[in-house]
């Protein structure tokens, strides 16, 4: 099944539902791009992802990366596109032109993501990290490491590596025990292992800037002692600085992704920001990944919608219940109501969650960009945005695989069609950059409990400003809006008085009370796809989606009713984990 950007999709998001251009005027450093120009950075990268990234992707996973005398090589073809990545530019488009790059908003590089990830997730897995990896040099490394660094990280000639994990700490990071130790001349010289590190050696640039969670000697212990240090491969003399891949893990899925076990022995660093102060640092990286990984599932999740409609549409079996004529060879599957409802569900959640994704890339441009009196709102609201994103989109990626997966049968097991390769390779964004199980801890007790719902709250009340402006022949689904916030709106009071009672009671929640403000968002996504589609001078297109918002309405909105019930269920107790 060849891969075909959803252009048409990508930019009636961008510029009818979410209204970016109109962002864009307002803010200064945005205010030269509108959608001729972002319409067509979005077309020559469909072509990239088509023509040049898409062929490795399936030859990618079979062959795999290899380890070959301590250095890591990555698949056939890998390389040369790179090579034609870096020559067209495309590193350089998020970033800020003081730095060499191209200043455009972080909407416009997520959307070109998508296509790049549905083409090849385990090849993006590599330039994915640059954006992070310039964010957080670029507000905490000094003079000297901005100068250094910045320009060739923006322009990809070298890329990034995140190194936390390490075996006995993966989400727990108070147990790391990299150490390092100061030397005379200011840097640091670094001990330790790290596990699971994407990146962490391939053939792609020369040098790969390991951004590595560590602690200084003397360091408290927990959290607070870590610091952030800036490892690269190779020295700025040019000489081999002392990391080492000791092996690449055998993976389910993303194979042509380099996942290595780095060891650090007297490997020169330098710090990056305080010492002690590496978490604040490393989350503006974090952040960024998840962001990254939520559009990995966008990524699978649009592979996928492609692959089963064009498939059921192909398809011929049986005649399928309720048609008046009966087809010679039977109807095509996409006939028949379970698969229609299979296919409907995909579609349905492809196009709520890419408005939520491409919302939490715009006000992320508005935190950064906008005027002054909306940066700190701004800010606040892609924190709550950023955990219950990475949940959704990377879930429905793996469901909506299996889905597509059933809907082709016998086919869609094997090879051929590409998307059981798809599926396994979307599993692993269920639980890198922060479990989906800590991503709702981190709402619950960082976005929510940390300031008894303020932010939270006022997310919610925009919905309700959003809602009242709706056209009265949206009265459906501006019901249906209205209910979700308000379920919100207690569920967050329960939860903020039951904590003070019992302190294990939002860990038991968490996962539903994510999920649930999950479905508040979800149908605000499809309000305002509704809204937009109502607007569409392409009729057909219009009626196409006002349909999916109908069938979201019907069979898939129903299913936040368990969630919220079980968040408000105070006699929900867990029993004691049996032993082994």
């Amino acid at each position: 099944m060849q891969y075909r950007p959803p252009i048409r999709d990508i930019r009636f998001v961008i510029e009818k539902v979410l209204k970016a251009p109109e962002m864009w005027a307002v803010c200064p450093p945005l205010a030269d791009l509108d959608m001729s120009l972002a319409g067509q950075l979005i077309d020559e990268a469909g072509k990239f992802a088509t023509e040049l990234l898409a062929p490795t992707n399936a030859a990618g996973d079979r062959e795999g990366c290899r380890l070959v005398q301590g250095n890591v090589q990555t698949p056939t073809g890998f390389a040369s596109v790179y090579r034609e990545f870096v020559a067209s530019g495309w590193p350089t488009l998020g970033c800020a032109q003081e730095h060499g790059g191209q200043g455009l908003p972080q909407l416009v590089h997520t959307a070109i993501y998508e296509m790049l990830l549905s083409a090849n997730h385990a090849w993006s897995m590599y330039p994915g990290l640059l954006q992070g990896a310039y964010e957080v040099i670029a507000a905490h490394g000094s003079d000297a490491l901005r100068q250094h660094y910045l320009p060739r990280l923006v322009s990809g000639e070298w890329l990034a590596a995140m190194a936390l994990t390490e075996p006995q700490a993966g989400s727990d990071l108070a147990q790391v025990k990299t150490k390092a130790r100061p030397l005379p001349d200011g840097s640091y010289e670094l001990d330790g292992s790290k596990v699971f590190i994407s990146g962490g050696d391939h053939d792609l640039t020369d040098n790969i800037v390991h951004l590595v969670l560590c602690r200084v000697n003397g360091a408290p212990e927990g959290i607070k002692g870590l610091s952030l240090m800036l490892v690269p491969k190779l020295l700025p003399d040019g000489g081999r600085n002392g990391i080492y891949c000791e092996a690449l893990e055998e993976k389910m899925g993303i194979h042509g992704s380099a996942t290595c076990s780095i060891r650090y022995e007297a490997a020169k660093g330098w710090l990056i920001g305080e010492p002690d102060q590496g978490m604040a640092a490393m989350f503006i990286m974090m952040n960024s990944a998840r962001l990254h990984v939520a559009m990995q599932g966008l990524g699978h999740l649009e592979y996928a919608r492609q692959t089963a409609l064009r498939y059921a549409a192909d398809r011929r079996q049986m005649n399928a219940p309720g048609r008046q004529y009966k087809a010679a060879g039977g109807d095509p599957i996409a006939c028949h109501p379970a698969i229609r409802r299979m296919l409907m569900t995909i579609q349905a959640r492809t196009d709520a969650v890419r408005v939520l994704a491409y919302q939490t890339a715009m006000i992320l441009d508005e935190a950064r960009h906008g005027p002054v009196s909306v940066r700190e709102e701004a800010a606040a609201r892609v924190a709550i945005f950023t955990p219950i994103v990475k949940t959704l989109l990377t879930e429905y990626a793996f469901q909506g695989t299996s889905d597509a997966l059933q809907v082709l049968g016998g086919y869609g097991y094997v090879r051929e069609y590409g998307i059981e390769q798809h599926l396994r390779d979307s599993r692993i964004a269920m639980i890198y950059e922060g479990t989906n199980e800590i991503q709702a801890i981190d709402l619950v007790q960082r976005k929510v409990l940390r300031d008894d719902g303020s932010a939270l709250n006022a997310l919610l009340e925009s919905v309700l400003e959003d809602v009242k402006a709706c056209p009265e022949g949206l009265a459906g689904i501006a019901y249906a809006v209205r209910r979700q916030v308000a379920n919100a709106y207690l569920a967050t009071t329960t939860i903020i008085v039951r904590a003070k009672a019992d302190a294990e009671y939002p860990y038991r929640v968490a996962d539903d009370y994510l999920r649930a403000l999950g479905y508040v968002l979800l149908s605000w996504a499809w309000l305002r796809l509704a809204r937009a589609a109502g607007e569409e001078a392409d009729l057909t297109y219009g009626r196409e989606k006002m349909g999916m918002v109908e069938f979201a309405l019907d069979w898939l909105l129903p299913d936040s009713v368990a969630h919220w019930e079980r968040v408000m269920n105070d006699q929900a107790r867990l029993p004691e984990a049996p032993l082994a």
